[in-house]
């Protein structure tokens, strides 16, 4: 089934996966100027609907509502309106798109019968993680942005958005796209799949980690943990490549750092072996592009988190760069989990060549 330009349902989920692009940049701004605690109530902010509080109306809230908790800068300390709307704004953003997200699923359910129940459930889905992601939201709001809600939150719109894409790509199969990864053999796929499922675990992983070594709450600042510039913040920490693990930010660095390496390595080791299966077998080459496609953006991001690092100074760090780091991480895992949930989209029972 193959309908024209515009007129495709599938585009409605591609349109949503750009407005979910859209909410975590939004989120990455907020962290980069540290406004993560800008709201310190939720939904409301400052007990109002505007992002236009001044100083005076931030510390009466605070005097009116003693038992809220403390703003982790201490007492008295206020944002500035610039702060206050990139909270507010991204918060606006999760409340818009909950319209077009239930449209989304009751359209996909009228249509289950050309999609398949597959499309209706995801759609589903989709709705489902939306409103979980804004409990979640909730959650970073109570607890001051506790290092765990900040990765939760991360990994959770980074999931959400991974389930529209996959939605999108089992539409496209439904109209008949010709992409090489529907006419590789379902058997070849599976034999594959535990590779390809590790991978996108694995990347999810680290980009909660990434999140955790992100955090400033108080006590906190991993970032920081292992000094900065080169080559004593990077590739060593604290002018060591084996450091002394005795703060936890440090710890938390390492883990991070080689677990990147790690993961780097065997994305390049696995796309290289599914090549020479793909080849050996007469299959597509489909399935290892699209790997070779995640180690590209995983070593990408590998240089910009080392920029991060290396470009710091006592001005503080390339906060452009660490936004950068979170849209490239995101991408990285957003195509790896498509790719081990495309592989799905081809009936298993199919004929294909052996994997190794």
């Amino acid at each position: 089934m193959m309908t024209a330009g515009w007129r495709r349902p599938s585009l409605l989920p591609l349109g949503l996966v750009a407005v979910a692009v859209i909410i975590i940049v939004a989120g990455g701004t907020i962290r980069i100027l540290d406004a993560g605690e800008s709201c310190p109530d939720w939904p409301k902010c400052f007990g109002t609907w505007t992002f236009d509080v001044s100083e005076q109306e931030q510390l009466q809230w605070w005097e009116d509502n003693p038992e809220a908790t403390e703003d982790t800068r201490g007492a008295g300390y206020t944002y500035t309106t610039l702060e206050i709307f990139s909270e507010w704004v991204h918060r606006l953003l999760v409340g818009l798109v909950a319209v077009p997200i239930l449209i989304n699923a009751l359209w996909m359910h009228r249509l289950r019968k050309t999609y398949g129940t597959r499309v209706r459930n995801t759609a589903a889905l989709a709705g489902v993680l939306l409103v979980l992601q804004a409990g979640v939201g909730a959650l970073t709001v109570i607890y001051d942005n506790r290092d765990w809600t900040v990765a939760l939150h991360l990994c959770m719109a980074t999931i959400w958005t991974s389930t529209l894409l996959h939605q999108y790509i089992a539409m496209r199969k439904v109209e008949g796209v010709p992409w090489g990864m529907f006419s590789t053999s379902g058997g070849f796929l599976a034999r594959h799949r535990a590779r390809t499922d590790a991978f996108a675990a694995s990347v999810l992983v680290l980009l909660a980690l990434g999140a955790w070594v992100s955090s400033t709450a108080p006590g906190a600042q991993y970032n920081q943990a292992c000094s900065i510039g080169f080559p004593d913040g990077w590739p060593a920490c604290r002018g060591q490549l084996l450091p002394t693990v005795d703060h936890t930010g440090v710890l938390v660095q390492m883990v991070h750092r080689m677990g990147a390496l790690v993961v780097g390595l065997l994305l390049v080791l696995g796309g290289a072996r599914i090549r020479t299966a793909s080849r050996a077998a007469g299959e597509p080459m489909a399935l290892h592009r699209a790997v070779d496609i995640t180690a590209g953006l995983w070593m990408a991001n590998l240089l910009v988190g080392a920029g991060y690092i290396v470009f710091a100074d006592a001005d503080g760090f390339p906060e452009g760069l660490s936004l950068l780091h979170l849209v490239l991480g995101v991408t990285a895992a957003v195509v790896a989990i498509s790719v081990t949930m495309m592989s799905r989209l081809v009936s298993p029972v199919d004929g294909g060549g052996e994997s190794e």
